[in-house]
């Protein structure tokens, strides 16, 4: 990770330390129901990492797995507050969000989550490319493998985040890294895809 090639996704419900000079990203834990510590736990949680907060490329406002109107409900009053605590505030997007007026003035990155099929779909890489045509940092969620990865690099996404290291960090670390490596040769990637695993 000090090398710059990986970063590392922090959140309040693993309890992880965001080790100095580290790319990270914030989340809020949503994916897993009955995670999410609550809007000013999580507020907290973000105060308790402010000094890690420049190299933290974004932090995820409150969202509802696979709903993006409830997740504009619940999002849209955090994502100043997010900013407002120093960090770049992040927009999960979900199902439908193409359906929806997204709040681009409120949000610093798009973090492209969801069901598998939205995710890969037309609609999320529209959200995608609007949002990078807009200068906004773009990510994707449970990214696992090569194909994967190509596949959120040619939609322009900057990072993406994945559980594929905990199935045995020994073996999975070199081929992740190859990973990488085959995408800097393809040069299918916009700027520099980093894996924060």
């Amino acid at each position: 990770m000090r090398a710059g090639q990986l970063g590392m996704i922090a959140t309040p419900a693993a309890g992880n330390t965001v080790p100095d000079g580290v790319d990270w990203c914030a989340d809020n834990s949503c994916f897993t129901p009955g995670r999410y510590p609550g809007d000013e736990k999580y507020l907290a949680w973000l105060a308790r990492h402010a000094a890690h907060a420049a190299r933290c490329a974004f932090a995820t406002a409150p969202d509802v797995v696979g709903d993006a109107a409830a997740t504009l409900a619940r999002s849209v009053p955090m994502l100043p507050r997010v900013r407002a605590a120093g960090y770049r505030a992040a927009l999960v997007a979900q199902d439908g969000l193409e359906h929806q007026p997204v709040p681009w003035d409120l949000t610093d990155a798009l973090f492209l989550g969801g069901t598998t099929a939205w995710k890969l779909s037309s609609a999320a890489a529209a959200l995608a490319a609007e949002a990078r045509a807009r200068g906004l940092f773009v990510h994707m969620g449970r990214v696992n493998s090569l194909s994967r990865m190509r596949y959120a690099a040619s939609i322009g996404c900057h990072s993406v985040d994945g559980t594929h290291l905990t199935y045995g960090p020994r073996r999975k670390l070199p081929e992740l890294l190859g990973w990488l490596q085959t995408l800097t040769r393809e040069t299918i990637a916009p700027d520099d895809l980093h894996s924060t695993q």
